[in-house]
């Protein structure tokens, strides 16, 4: 699996280690995650949680500018996690190879900017407009998210794009005030049927879970059992840990 490791510039995300909010800390938090086991990183500059202020597309550059340059020194794969596509422009037109759509590619603005550089997608479910506006499924989830990715992927071919799509079932954008519960009952569903999403000829990735708990290290399990081609976390050895547990180490 490649496995994309977190860098946050936003001063309000939920896992305080993965905050970076200045090139130096973003560079020190960028060497732990590859010598820890990750392939990429992936950088975002706007909280997504129902706790996190959103800021204007100006503001959240202006966290993220120096930041991309100074990973993109790394030489490796760099995601942008943006429904802002001022900042997706800005990010890959400075270095960054890849769109981590926290929109849901669900306006033309976005795909237009994956057309003009030809950028591989992470393409999330989501039940809503946004990553702040989504709604429970109270249905079965895993029969909502084909019919949205075919939604979808109708648009992407409309631009020429859907080989470069990477489908997400987007359960690390689950509201936050879902009860956990109803969030792990979700998740679970979700993870046990992800062989369902292969029907559309793709590669997956998945937020993996980082709460240190069983039921997440239980969740954890699951996924990687499922072998997505691309993985996105906080702590990178403990993923690697527990895929060679599984006997899914290279």
């Amino acid at each position: 699996m490649f496995l994309y490791g977190v860098v946050n510039a936003s001063p309000d995300s939920l896992n305080v280690d993965s905050i970076a909010v200045d090139a130096t800390a973003a560079t020190s938090r960028g060497e732990y995650l590859l010598n820890n086991g990750c392939d990429g990183i992936d950088l975002g500059g706007q909280g997504s949680t129902d706790n996190a202020t959103v800021v204007s597309w100006q503001e959240e550059w202006d966290r993220l500018e120096s930041i991309v340059k100074a990973l993109v020194a790394f030489g490796v794969p760099l995601s942008i996690d943006s429904w802002k596509p001022e900042v997706t422009r800005r990010a890959l037109a400075a270095g960054a190879t890849v769109i981590n759509a926290a929109d849901g590619m669900q306006t033309d603005e976005m795909w237009q900017v994956a057309a003009d550089f030809r950028a591989p997608i992470v393409l999330p479910f989501l039940s809503g407009p946004n990553p702040r506006e989504m709604e429970m499924v109270r249905t079965d989830p895993v029969k909502v998210m084909l019919e949205f990715f075919e939604t979808q992927l109708a648009v992407a071919d409309r631009f020429g794009l859907r080989e470069l799509c990477i489908l997400d079932p987007g359960t690390g954008f689950a509201p936050s005030n879902w009860p956990w519960e109803e969030r792990y009952v979700y998740q679970k569903h979700v993870y046990s049927n992800l062989s369902a999403l292969r029907t559309f000829g793709l590669p997956l990735y998945i937020a993996l879970p980082w709460k240190e708990t069983a039921q997440h290290d239980e969740l954890l399990e699951i996924v990687l059992k499922q072998r997505p081609e691309f993985g996105r976390g906080h702590y990178p050895e403990k993923i690697r840990r527990v895929e060679r547990s599984l006997g899914l180490g290279d």
